[in-house]
């Protein structure tokens, strides 16, 4: 039987000393968790958490709430995000419909795969912006408050400053000799005498703002086909870039494609390619075949991380509404499930021992695996920390998961100069793209759980591929394991390493505080599986989410331990608030 969950439900204070708006003047020492009746922000710093809740407090609903914090991140959190980058959005609407927005950056006309340079970074990486597109959507579909009134947050931040947070300033650091190329990043990101931003240092972009005031008032056009439109381009032809006007000008945000799972009776929902909400959807189909009541938490995680690796192997399918019926179908997770070796004492759901139990752990480990060979030539996306997610919710019913992102740290290493915004990678091979209007594929996972129709969980996460394990694995803990959010996002996770040959292990969340201890590292490896124990903060995805509490008809919002992120509730309106409501 289960052990016990080493859970450590810790609320982390984001400490910063310097507060920008008037917003709140507790903006920068907001809690990890909030609740709240009306709604609440939570996202990967304190300042976008509360720009968004201040949306709530004016008035306004989750998509007001949600742009407003999405254009904060992009100038709080610059290493994660940009509006020179990609979003994806997945929303419920108060009426109970779901729908969902694409804003994926996409490669651009006139590109050719053949001639291009591969890079990992600078001009030639750079594709068509998408971000700014799908935030413009969800307001003009969505919102009810004026742009400029949603935007006015992130102008300030930008224009009058905020203080660095400790990571935030050691993920500009680590790119410096890379930033130091660009002339606009050089300028922007860097000090004058070439050494970057220390942990409580200002960092004003008065150009950025200038940028963000434009689209506040022009909108999708300001940016697509107006003025900004012309230095972009002007920018990337004179430095070897494939950006040009035209490419701007053509670009839309699309529709997401929808998919829907179940998991232990309640409704699973994502966003299909390019995100990744059906590989989320399978790996959960494929582990709810198993009772995790029948083995112990070790052993229940093993069989989460090989699930997730029979998943990820139709990574690359191709994309349509054929195949996303194939991937999310519960014959399919039934078939994959016979791949999966638990120990012999474990029972399915039905109760029945698993007609596979009795082959020994050993055949799990390198070499021996039925995992062996699923996942041969397979080009995941990389594995490293990038990527920001935010999620928003009101008291109407209106909820958003929306992840967005410029690819590695600090993207491209490329701002145009009066511009004040990095660029996100895109091309040159780091997403396997080339053909034109081609969008980035990704690990991206908005995520959202029901329970008869009603919302329960609205969550996503950063960190590469680790995006679809962490989302996994938050709906298992809550779900399984009864942990409310906050103190399932402090759970240990794990997330397996695969290589040409197939499976090869599994990495284990190992950090001193809220990791797997020791002898749990030395039980994984009992049960015949290769482990690399992993410390390091933050390496597992980085989870910000919400539950909804039905019973108190409460919104929990929740940041993920191991980032400097806050959940933030609206304050109740005052007699001189609510007077100027009506």
């Amino acid at each position: 039987m289960r052990s016990g969950i080493r859970v450590y439900g810790r609320v982390v204070l984001a400490v910063l000393a310097f507060a920008v708006l008037p917003l709140r003047v507790d903006a920068q020492s907001a809690p990890q968790v909030a609740r709240s009746a009306d709604g609440v922000v939570v996202a990967a710093q304190p300042l976008a958490a509360a720009a968004g809740a201040r949306m709530l407090e004016l008035g306004g609903n989750a998509a007001d709430a949600a742009v407003a914090a999405a254009f904060a991140i992009s100038v709080v959190e610059p290493s994660m995000n940009s509006i020179g980058g990609r979003n994806q959005i997945l929303l419920r609407t108060p009426d109970g419909g779901i729908a969902g927005i694409d804003g994926t950056t996409s490669v651009p006309l006139g590109y050719d795969p053949a001639t291009a340079p591969r890079a990992a970074y600078g001009y030639p990486t750079i594709g068509v912006p998408g971000s700014v597109a799908g935030l413009m959507r969800l307001h003009e579909e969505y919102g009810s408050l004026p742009l400029t009134t949603i935007m006015a947050p992130a102008i300030d931040y930008a224009a009058h400053g905020f203080r660095l947070l400790p990571g935030e300033a050691r993920r500009q650091a680590g790119s410096r000799g890379q930033v130091a190329e660009s002339e606009g990043a050089r300028r922007y990101y860097l000090k004058a005498d070439g050494s970057p931003y220390s942990p409580g240092d200002r960092l004003v972009q008065s150009d950025m703002a200038a940028t963000l005031r434009a689209i506040s008032l022009g909108g999708g056009d300001a940016f697509y086909r107006g003025e900004i439109a012309g230095r972009i381009a002007d920018d990337m032809a004179a430095n070897g870039g494939f950006l040009t006007r035209e490419a701007l000008a053509a670009y839309e945000a699309e529709d997401s494609r929808i998919v829907r799972g179940s998991y232990r009776g309640f409704e699973i929902v994502g966003s299909d390619i390019p995100a990744s909400g059906a590989i989320a959807i399978l790996a959960l189909q494929i582990a709810e075949i198993f009772d995790p009541d029948s083995m112990s938490d070790e052993a229940w995680a093993s069989v989460i991380a090989q699930s997730l690796a029979l998943a990820m192997a139709e990574y690359r399918r191709p994309s349509s509404d054929s195949s996303a019926v194939r991937v999310t179908s519960k014959a399919l997770a039934r078939e994959l499930s016979g791949q999966v070796r638990v120990p012999a004492e474990a029972t399915m759901e039905s109760g029945a021992a698993a007609p596979w139990a009795a082959e020994p752990w050993a055949a799990a480990g390198a070499g021996g695996s039925r995992l062996a060979g699923v996942v041969e030539g397979l080009d995941l996306p990389p594995e490293d920390g990038h990527t920001t997610h935010l999620s928003a919710a009101d008291g109407n019913g209106m909820a958003i998961a929306l992840t967005q992102t410029i690819g590695p740290g600090m993207g491209a290493k490329v701002a145009t100069p009066g511009l004040g915004f990095l660029y996100a990678v895109t091309l040159g091979g780091y997403l396997g793209i080339s053909e034109p209007g081609e969008r980035a594929r990704s690990g991206i996972t908005p995520f959202m759980v029901l329970d008869d129709g009603e919302p329960f969980l609205v969550l996503g996460a950063a960190g590469g591929i680790r995006i679809i394990s962490a989302v996994v694995q938050a709906v298992t803990r809550v779900i399984d394991d009864g942990l409310a959010l906050p103190a399932a996002l402090a759970a240990p996770r794990v997330h397996p390493d695969m290589g040409p040959e197939g499976l090869t292990g599994f990495s284990v969340e190992a950090g001193p505080e809220d990791g797997w201890s020791g002898t749990s590292v030395e039980e994984f490896r009992e049960l015949g599986f290769e482990i690399t124990p992993t410390p390091r903060q933050g390496a597992f995805g980085r989870i910000h989410g919400l539950q909804y509490d039905a019973a108190t008809r409460t919104w929990i919002g929740a940041a993920d331990p191991d980032w400097e992120g806050a959940a933030v509730a609206p304050r109740p309106a005052g007699p001189t608030e609510r007077n100027e409501r009506r």
